[in-house]
């Protein structure tokens, strides 16, 4: 396993800015679109929204661990803390009559992953906020393992099991674990060896209701919990890909994972980069908040995170941006949605970091009705313990840029989708 010098020397070998992004040649991952914030019939879906913003707080709390034990506290943004484990407690309802139907939309993001020899197929996140691999085991007996694909050790001739063990936890007091193992490991074609991943044994039942099966991460080895190389970085070291250059296009169509560069079909201009900072994160800074002409926040840092449908902000920050969208009041104090009318859902919301504004539509602003007058904003005041002054921006804000991430040049860059 790694230890914590090796770590250190990986993600200063990563922090080192390379020769310029160039556009080329990459392989292309299409994605499926999964559960969102939003019901069939158009109305916010608030138990599905507090989940999420439930498994966003244990998931970076985890993150905070691991980076804690790879790189030690010094590694944390100012502010920044390894949180309680956040519990789920469901909201009251509010609209008794009106039965809630979720009929699909964008909360995640999935693609197939080939694992070990002969190859097994899994329906696979790909999530910028984290950094590790894992997959449901034959060894798992839960109900939420049943209708998911598995991986059988026995079954495949390179795997190889190692020490140690892979754990989250999760609020509704469930978890996700397993053993640690190595093995062979494709992306569209793009394969690696010894891979470290976890078949896991149990799975939270935050994951059970969803059709794909385990998840990527695709951030840096300094949040690994299972202290190696994510499985983009190990392509990279083991010449799979060319470039440490990874492209995401999220929408209702189309939508797409590019590995070893970006993908120039699917935006037109050039890529807007910005130099990642601190540690473990597609962490970027000198952020601001803009709404129209005004900008209600600005100088904060913030993480990309492919993983979450909502972006978050400090709460004090976020009221604050709030207070610039007309007649907007707090919804849910807890959890840091607020609503907003209808008939006024704002197309004008961006972040710029001292370039172009990215602007935000208004459908993606949008996350439903709570009344025949009010609707809920895609931005939610919540303390994730990422920092004092970090955002974490996530799908509701990719869905209208095509992103590129950088390891070669630890850069994080935004060009306009066609």
């Amino acid at each position: 396993m790694f230890v914590k010098a090796s770590l250190i020397a990986l993600a200063l070998a990563l922090y080192t800015v390379a020769s310029p992004v160039v556009e080329g040649l990459g392989t292309r991952i299409p994605f499926d679109r999964r559960d969102g914030m939003t019901t069939a019939d158009g109305w916010f879906d608030h138990l599905r929204a507090i989940q999420q913003v439930v498994r966003d707080r244990n998931k970076h709390r985890q993150n905070m661990i691991n980076l804690e034990r790879n790189m030690g506290r010094e590694a944390f943004n100012d502010g920044a803390e390894i949180k309680p484990v956040a519990n789920y407690s469901a909201p009251p309802q509010k609209r008794q009559a009106e039965k809630l139907v979720d009929e699909g939309g964008d909360e995640y993001w999935a693609g197939t992953v080939s694992i070990g020899t002969p190859a097994k197929s899994f329906l696979i996140d790909f999530d910028t906020g984290s950094a590790d691999l894992w997959v449901p085991s034959v060894n798992c007996t839960s109900s939420y393992c049943s209708l998911k694909n598995k991986y059988n050790p026995g079954s495949s001739s390179t795997g190889a099991h190692k020490s140690g063990s892979f754990l989250i936890q999760y609020g509704d007091g469930s978890q996700v674990s397993g053993p640690v193992y190595t093995e062979t490991v494709s992306v569209a074609g793009i394969t690696v060896k010894d891979q470290y991943f976890s078949p896991v044994n149990t799975i939270s039942s935050s994951f059970g209701s969803q059709a794909d099966d385990g998840l990527l991460g695709l951030a840096y080895p300094a949040i690994s919990n299972l202290h190696q190389s994510p499985f983009f970085n190990t392509a990279k070291s083991q010449g799979a890909v060319k470039n440490g250059v990874f492209g995401i296009k999220l929408a209702k169509t189309g939508s797409e994972l590019f590995l070893g560069n970006t993908d120039s079909s699917l935006y037109s201009g050039s890529i807007e980069y910005h130099t990642v900072k601190g540690a473990g994160f597609w962490q970027i800074g000198g952020a601001s908040v803009r709404v129209g002409s005004q900008t209600p926040v600005s100088g904060f840092q913030t993480i990309i995170d492919s993983g979450t449908t909502i972006i978050y902000g400090p709460p004090n920050a976020v009221k604050t941006f709030y207070e610039s969208i007309p007649n907007s009041k707090v919804y849910d104090q807890t959890n840091g949605f607020y609503s907003f009318p209808c008939n006024a859902v704002p197309s004008n919301v961006g972040f710029n970091w001292g370039g172009k504004t990215w602007n935000i539509s208004a459908a993606n602003f949008n996350f439903g009705m709570v009344s025949a007058t009010d609707c809920i904003g895609a931005i939610a005041g919540q303390d994730l313990g990422l920092g004092s002054n970090v955002w974490l921006l996530g799908d509701s804000f990719m869905k209208n840029v095509y992103s590129a991430f950088s390891f070669d040049s630890n850069a994080v860059g935004f060009a306009q989708l066609k």
